[in-house]
């Protein structure tokens, strides 16, 4: 069984679209949770109104994106956990079908694969993770984190997010998983999600300074070796992806 989270708040406007996706795929063994910040926009009556549809959750204040992660991570009880933002869909209805397929390798502990960044209906951006290997930490690049997908038993070896990073504890967390415990993972060439462009790390300038500092604070923590410059060279990286 894959358990599939969804965190929210005042998502009234996008989360319909993502709970379609989810009763959408073809894929029976779905265990989905949805964790709520304590919306007042009609978020809750939405959850509500799809109880048919989903396996669990919860609405009350939390301390942020990852703190409302990690309970959806405890609330977890199938075997592989995945993340679904409240404003992304799949990108087709076989998604987690191929992820299931997948992790019929016993050995296999982590997928991921692409995502794309679409306004007005159109792909403005692809991020990809095809030459993604773990020593990219070191280059502040990670694996695109909607596209992630693994054993919950990798979780309890890794640990959860950390609550004290405002905005890169996704990348702590995989560096922990792929880098510092060597989880055996598994790279899908397939388009995972589709997502509007924006996110906190992308908000202003002021949040990419707090980004980075976060990864050089995780990398300095986890033992990878880099330097200012060259985590800031991702970004020359990243332009290619604009299409």
């Amino acid at each position: 069984m894959i358990s599939l989270i969804t965190v929210c708040y005042n998502s009234a406007q996008t989360l319909e679209r993502t709970i379609q996706s989810v009763a959408s795929q073809s894929y029976a063994h779905i265990e989905y949770i949805i964790v709520d910040g304590a919306s007042s926009d009609g978020t809750v009556e939405i959850i509500k109104s799809h109880n048919n549809l989903i396996s669990s959750w919860i609405s009350e204040p939390d301390k942020g994106i990852y703190d409302a992660m990690n309970k959806g991570i405890a609330m977890a009880t199938g075997e592989v956990i995945g993340f679904l933002n409240a404003d992304d869909v799949f990108a087709n209805e076989d998604i987690l079908a191929q992820v299931a397929q997948n992790f019929e390798d016993t050995k296999l502990e982590a997928v991921f694969g692409e995502i794309e960044f679409v306004k007005d209906g159109r792909v403005v951006r692809k991020y990809s993770s095809r030459h993604f290997q773990p020593h990219n930490f070191a280059d502040g690049l990670m694996p695109a984190h909607p596209s992630f997908y693994a054993r919950k038993s990798l979780y309890n070896r890794s640990g959860s997010f950390r609550t004290d990073f405002k905005i890169a504890a996704d990348f702590d967390l995989l560096l922990r998983m792929l880098k510092v415990h060597k989880a055996n993972f598994k790279y899908l060439p397939i388009t995972f999600v589709k997502m509007a462009p924006g996110g906190v790390s992308n908000q202003s300038f002021k949040s990419r300074i707090l980004l980075n500092k976060e990864i050089m604070q995780s990398c300095k923590e986890h033992g990878v070796k880099t330097n200012i410059l060259r985590v800031y060279s991702k970004y020359l990286k990243k332009i290619f992806e604009y299409i």
